[in-house]
């Protein structure tokens, strides 16, 4: 099963949610990112928060959602919901579920500061990613009105 983790600038958010899964999947799942309107670079805080979690960050780079290395089965979005963001919505077959998660790279003050939404973020992207891989996935990857309900479960209950 392909899951694409979906975002405007495929930066931060995107790539986290891409390499966390990647690094905790089971056989038989794989994640991809991309965005609508990709930043054209990986935000350094991303790749040193994930290296400091002992994720490889070989590999990851921003890019189009119009240059998938694979057919998505499921599109989590991960943008947020505040300053008027808006995520794209992909518009293949695929099964869809929105975990907002604030932007980080918008974070300002102190290193401190900014560093502390890079781990909020990257925290709540793990808790989902590790509550989803906690479901009976190969009983509910077949019924996927149940899988989409578990999932949007999962972004309401962990924040």
């Amino acid at each position: 099963m392909n899951v694409l983790f979906l975002c405007t600038g495929n930066s931060c958010r995107s790539i986290l949610g891409e390499a966390t899964f990647n690094h905790l999947a089971p056989a038989g799942w794989h994640a991809m990112s991309a965005g609508s309107k990709p930043a054209g670079y990986v935000h350094p805080r991303s790749l040193a928060l994930l290296a400091r979690e002992g994720i490889s960050t070989e590999g990851y780079h921003s890019k189009s959602w119009e240059n998938l290395p694979a057919t998505p089965d499921i599109v989590i979005s991960v943008c947020g919901n505040a300053a008027g963001e808006t995520c794209p919505a992909y518009l293949g077959p695929v099964l869809r579920s929105h975990w907002g998660v604030e932007d980080p790279a918008h974070a300002t003050g102190a290193d401190e500061e900014i560093d502390a939404a890079f781990v909020k973020a990257y925290r709540i992207l793990r808790a989902r990613i590790e509550a989803f891989f906690a479901l009976p996935l190969e009983t509910l990857k077949h019924d996927k009105a149940a899988l989409k309900a578990e999932m949007d479960k999962i972004a309401i209950n962990i924040t």
